[in-house]
């Protein structure tokens, strides 16, 4: 994933509990051994040492910002001044900030993507187990849409740069494209606690239960969300 502010950097997650950013300008096109290190390295601190996890999605934001989605865990937004050596020392575990995090869906049972929404990116996307489409408030991490996009997961979803269209996919035969229609702000769906219930009983411990506690309010869209609130399918493509 390369950072649009700053072509030379791009990040790379896989098999370990680290997100690692690289300058290409620093990188050896022809080696005979792993000599290339990242100029920063990214990862919440409980997570470090862990070996039960790994990165399932990077996006950059226009100013920077890394979004890390783990597998059977949560997503995590670091600061690009945020980043670690890449063998970070006790201190530098110290004195680390804790990123924002992002709960509620569920990323278990095949590669979930996470990505930005907005023309600042004022929101955070991710597909989940459910079959649901998350989207949660950048800034405060409240989710504020709970969207179905898949009878079965929602893997990927990736947003027009200009203009609010999102296109979705998951395990269906088609990719679904997503577009705004009217001004209306439409609340959560009435079924949403009872979703998010039926995924802490089979998830317990991954499951965070402090979000319900801002669903239903009326505050939760601000001026631009809500011109964009009513999101409906207009184009299924089928593969």
């Amino acid at each position: 994933m390369i950072d649009s502010r700053n072509p030379y950097y791009f990040a790379v997650g896989g098999s370990d509990e680290y997100a690692r950013v690289y300058d290409i300008r620093k990188c050896q096109w022809i080696s005979a051994r792993n000599s290339d290190q990242p100029v920063k390295t990214f990862c919440p601190r409980h997570l470090i040492g862990s070996n039960n996890v790994h990165i399932t999605g990077l996006a950059y934001s226009s100013f920077s910002e890394l979004l890390v989605s783990y597998n059977d865990e949560l997503i995590y937004l670091f600061q690009k001044n945020e980043g670690m050596c890449s063998s970070p020392s006790s201190e530098d575990l110290k004195n680390s900030n804790e990123p924002q995090v992002y709960s509620g869906h569920r990323n278990a049972q095949t590669i979930k993507g996470v990505n930005f929404f907005g023309p600042n990116d004022e929101y955070v996307l991710s597909g989940s187990d459910c079959g649901h489409i998350f989207i949660w408030k950048k800034k405060e991490a409240k989710l504020v849409r709970l969207m179905v996009g898949d009878q079965h997961v929602v893997n990927q979803l990736e947003a027009h740069p200009h203009i609010p269209i999102l296109a979705t996919c998951g395990i269906e035969k088609n990719v679904k494209i997503w577009a705004p229609q009217g001004n209306d702000i439409p609340p959560l769906p009435g079924n949403v606690k009872e979703v998010l219930s039926m995924l802490s009983l089979l998830f317990p411990s991954f499951f965070l239960f402090p979000l319900l506690n801002y669903f239903l309010t009326q505050d939760m869209f601000d001026a631009f969300f809500s011109s964009y609130a009513n999101f409906v399918i207009i184009v299924h493509v089928t593969r």
